[in-house]
């Protein structure tokens, strides 16, 4: 039976494979990219881009998508596309104290100038997956992500465990943050020896553990007070299948098979999203504490992330289930990779079923290639 799993998941690889090299690669390689003013734009209407602001997490994502796709066999120009990227990015998002301010109109003018913990993450992303691809020239952002990495913990570091959301006081402090610095810390752990990495991601694979996690239900929460006590109200309550997903990859990655109880944690976390975050086939988008639904809806990157764990799961534990749970999530991220232009997605999908027909933000290309990425690992494994 798990052979024949096996066998279905190494035909969904291929496809979705094929269509990444094939059709994404070259949509957003040159309809995504912005040869005038620079940089990526934010979402392509087929083929046509929007003139309208530009996120500073999207600028990295794209970096980062392009260079992994580089690593699974497409053959365009990664190099040259991550740092014409990387130095739009520095040119226009860098702030007078040096971290990245979050937003900028498609001219470049400054929208919001706010410096987030989530925003730098995705700077330190897309300057770690650019060295898979510029080889030398890439020092010159090893060195970015060094110096960024020390502002954080000179601006943004708590005085006990972990981050600020923003430079402003009083914010919630945020789990998906810290979530996305915990990646883009063990994407520099693999590439560099540099403690202050292992550091990084070992302060976040603990904080989760610790607070991040509710120790009874076995999910994580997404808002939390000073003293990491979860937020009142419902904001406190919310938790989304899809961070389920990608804490569990996560703190494989950080403890791996020796970190018993990161390992166990991690399994937990599979399983609330998948039996209680999955349905009608898809992840959906948020629940609250008692798994009561509070929006039925299912963008693309939830189901990009149940890919990305279930198949890394089956590689280390050869399990049949996680092989039929890659297979179901393979099968409901192709659902959304069918629309009229060939590259393109769909984001969200409705309750009922219905995809909605709008721009296909570039934001989503990262999870996809992250998924496909994990998926191909896992069929190329002994």
């Amino acid at each position: 039976m798990k052979e024949k799993l096996r066998a279905t998941a190494s035909r969904l690889q291929e496809r979705l494979l094929r269509w990444l090299i094939d059709d994404a690669c070259p949509l957003w390689s040159t309809h995504g990219v912005d040869r005038i003013r620079g940089g990526f734009h934010e979402r392509l209407d087929g083929t046509l881009p929007l003139d309208e602001p530009r996120r500073a997490r999207v600028q990295p994502r794209q970096v980062s998508a392009l260079s992994n796709a580089a690593a699974l066999g497409w053959t365009g120009d990664a190099s040259e596309l991550a740092s014409h990227g990387l130095e739009y990015f520095l040119a226009r998002y860098r702030r007078p104290d040096g971290l990245f301010r979050t937003l900028i109109a498609a001219d470049g003018g400054t929208i919001d100038d706010r410096a987030c913990l989530y925003d730098q993450a995705f700077a330190l992303l897309g300057f770690a997956d650019s060295q898979r691809v510029l080889g030398r020239a890439g020092l010159q952002f090893a060195e970015e992500a060094r110096l960024l990495r020390v502002l954080l913990y000179s601006l943004l570091k708590r005085s006990g465990s972990g981050f600020e959301s923003g430079l402003s006081p009083g914010q919630p402090l945020s789990a998906n943050a810290h979530m996305h610095l915990l990646e883009a810390a063990l994407a520099w752990r693999a590439l560099n020896d540099d403690p202050a990495w292992e550091m990084l991601c070992n302060e976040i694979g603990n904080l989760a553990l610790s607070h991040l996690i509710d120790a009874s239900s076995g999910a994580v929460h997404e808002h939390f007070m000073p003293d990491w006590s979860v937020m009142p109200g419902e904001s406190g309550r919310l938790i989304e299948p899809g961070h389920q997903f990608e804490w569990a990859w996560l703190l494989f990655q950080w403890g791996g098979t020796h970190h018993a109880e990161a390992w166990t944690a991690a399994l937990r976390l599979i399983d609330i999203g998948e039996r209680r975050g999955v349905r009608d086939g898809v992840a959906i988008n948020s629940l609250l504490d008692d798994y009561s639904i509070v929006d039925g809806s299912a963008r693309l990157w939830p189901q990009a992330e149940r890919l990305r764990v279930a198949a890394y799961a089956a590689r280390m534990t050869g399990d049949g289930r996680y092989w039929q749970m890659t297979n179901e999530a393979a099968e409901a991220l192709c659902l959304y990779l069918q629309p009229k232009v060939r590259g393109s997605w769909y984001d969200r999908r409705a309750p009922d079923g219905r995809f909605i027909e709008e721009p296909a933000p570039a934001s989503g290309f990262y999870h996809i290639v992250g998924a496909i990425k994990e998926l191909t690992a896992a069929i190329n494994a002994p």
